[in-house]
C-alpha cells in the first residue's frame, strides 16, 4: 500500500513540476539548481557505495541505482539550466 502512495504522490509532484516549469522561467531556474544538488548527492552516494532504505518500506535503493539517477538528474539540470538561463524568453 505504501508503495502505491509513493507512486501516486510522485506522479502528482512530477506533473505539477512539469506544469509550472512549462509556464514559468523562474521555476525552470529553481529546478536547475534543485536537480544540480540532487545529482551531486546521488553521485556521492554512488561513489561512497551507500545503499539507501526507502522510508516505510523494506526496499533499499542500491548504489548503482543512485548512479543512474544521478546521471538522469544531471541531464535534467542541464535542460532546465538551458531553458531557464540561456535561451531567450519567447515574446508574448
Amino acid at each position: 500500500m505504501i508503495i502505491l502512495v509513493y507512486a501516486v504522490l510522485g506522479i502528482v509532484a512530477a506533473g505539477g513540476s512539469l506544469f509550472f516549469a512549462w509556464r514559468s522561467r523562474e521555476v525552470r531556474k529553481f529546478l536547475a539548481g534543485a536537480f544540480f544538488v540532487s545529482s551531486g548527492v546521488l553521485f556521492y552516494l554512488y561513489l561512497a557505495d551507500v545503499a539507501v532504505p526507502i522510508l516505510g518500506t523494506d526496499i533499499v535503493a542500491t548504489p548503482q541505482s543512485s548512479g543512474i539517477r544521478s546521471a538522469v538528474h544531471f541531464i535534467l539540470c542541464l535542460l532546465c539550466f538551458y531553458f531557464g538561463f540561456i535561451r531567450a524568453p519567447a515574446p508574448n
